[in-house]
């Protein structure tokens, strides 16, 4: 069964190793790279533990940790699918589908669900959970990346959940 796992603090060590993870994976869409240290910046990731409008999760599928799910919106909506990342070995097994009805469960309301199209499998994946979670009743439109505009725009879903 896999299960949230709400970060704390003392979470960051393995939230910031996942980080970069999931930014290795964006960099072949957004066209990044590591800093001459060799990370990726942070980016948003210190905001999912000091911001009291968002919050993360740590997934953890029946054998090992497998990935973070991170919200924002999740006082006053819509609630924003922020950043989500499963690693390579738990793919196609049902974990992310799982942690992701699951985030989406705990957190009722106006969802948006950003992703790029030229990431077929996460293009392919949030239309599935959206149809899973609502039917047909969700829709989606395309919004330019802010300070990019060189990268093509993200595709956003939006949907209610109950």
């Amino acid at each position: 069964m896999t299960t949230l796992v709400p970060m704390t603090d003392a979470d960051r060590p393995v939230a910031e190793r996942l980080w970069q993870l999931y930014q290795h994976d964006m960099s072949e869409f957004r066209g990044t790279f590591p800093s001459s240290d060799g990370m990726f910046k942070a980016g948003r990731l210190p905001s999912f533990f000091e911001d009291p409008e968002r919050c993360g999760y740590l997934v953890q599928s029946p054998t090992a940790l497998a990935g973070f799910v991170y919200v924002r919106g999740v006082l006053t909506g819509p609630r924003v699918m922020g950043e989500f990342f499963v690693v390579r070995a738990a793919r196609r097994s049902g974990v992310g589908r799982a942690a992701a009805l699951a985030a989406m469960r705990v957190h009722p309301g106006r969802w948006e669900i950003p992703f790029q199209e030229e990431n077929p499998g996460a293009a392919a994946f949030w239309r599935r959970v959206a149809s899973e979670l609502v039917g047909s009743a969700w829709s989606e439109e395309r919004r330019p990346v802010p300070d990019k505009p060189h990268i093509p725009p993200d595709v956003w879903l939006m949907l209610d959940v109950a």
